[in-house]
């Protein structure tokens, strides 16, 4: 009876190994596999996410020179007509992130910042110049860095940029709802990011 017993519980101290080993090997691969989709995840995130804008404006340029101590004025002026390109561009290839499958947590550590560039077309019209004062290769180039800076300011303060900052966050979103599907945890740095609205916090 005694040897039926401890049979008994021999088998069952086997089927239990056995089970445990199964077990922890069926979690040690869902674990795995749920790894590799989010790292694919991330991947397929990191691109370049580019806005596009046309902005146009009209600019007066003027230049006086004193000559002659001060008994004669040269002038040049002319009008200038700028077509400007503007793009914004999140490069998410620069996306930085850490994967603790341990705790199922995937980390953004840091997310890159927008770039704006701007490519003016610049045309002059109605230019006057005097002999003593004519256009040179400076003047143009002050002109281009100055109707750039300008062209900058008005951007910046456009919908151009928050349509970009969308678009990033569509792409975050993407990996929140993800992680919030497998059971895992989004984090920015040391925060847990509980619901997508927070998300729209991180870059403003």
């Amino acid at each position: 009876m005694k040897r039926i017993a401890f049979g008994f519980l021999i088998a069952v101290v086997v089927l239990l190994g056995i089970w445990y080993f199964f077990n922890a090997k069926q979690e040690r691969e869902e674990l795995r596999s749920s790894s590799e989709l989010i790292q694919k995840q991330v991947l397929q995130v990191g691109k370049l996410i580019v806005t596009e804008g046309y902005y146009s404006k009209v600019f007066t340029f003027k230049n006086s020179q004193s000559l002659f101590l001060n008994f004669w004025t040269s002038d040049k002026k002319a009008l200038v007509v700028v077509n400007a390109k503007a793009t914004v561009e999140y490069d998410l290839r620069q996306l930085e992130t850490e994967i603790d499958a341990e705790n199922k947590t995937l980390i953004l550590k840091k997310i890159p910042e927008p770039v704006l560039n701007i490519y003016p077309d610049i045309e002059y019209y109605d230019v006057t110049q005097d002999y003593f004062n004519s256009f040179e290769a400076k003047d143009y180039n002050k002109i281009k860095n100055s109707v750039t800076a300008q062209i900058r300011t008005q951007i910046e303060k456009s919908d151009l940029m928050e349509n970009s900052r969308e678009r990033l966050m569509v792409e975050l979103t993407n990996l929140y709802v993800l992680t919030k599907s497998m059971g895992w945890t989004l984090m920015y740095e040391e925060q847990v990011i509980e619901n997508p609205e927070q998300l729209e916090l991180l870059k403003k």
